[in-house]
């Protein structure tokens, strides 16, 4: 049997400092939290899918720089600047590809998080 995947129900970061995660994720990107589990594991809804953050993955290394986390925004240009007037290291400056708009910057652990803006198709 081959397995039958439906979903991505959510993505996680370790993170070192919960409460600076917090601060970052909720205070810079605006994220709403949503379930936790006391003060180890975090989650925000975004869109259909849930970016999770733990202080307790043992084995992860936060900062690892082994994947990153996309978020998609209607406001592209002003979510840019809205990061880089907060200090938001970008380590991708804006790129438009032809089909996308997308950057890439660090939360505070050093994690990689993509900001991204998918072109309206054209419908023939």
């Amino acid at each position: 049997m081959q397995p039958k995947f439906t979903g991505m129900p959510f993505f996680v970061y370790p993170v070192r400092d919960m409460a600076r995660s917090r601060a970052f994720y909720g205070g810079v990107l605006g994220l709403t939290e949503g379930h936790g589990w006391e003060d180890k594991w975090v989650e925000y809804d975004v869109g259909p899918a849930t970016l999770a953050l733990s202080s307790i993955m043992e084995g992860m290394q936060p900062g690892a720089k082994a994947g990153a986390a996309a978020l998609e925004t209607d406001q592209f240009e002003e979510t840019v600047a809205h990061l880089k007037a907060r200090g938001v290291k970008f380590l991708l400056e804006p790129v438009d590809t032809g089909v996308c708009k997308f950057a890439r910057f660090e939360d505070p652990d050093g994690n990689h998080l993509v900001l991204h803006r998918r072109h309206a198709v054209a419908q023939p």
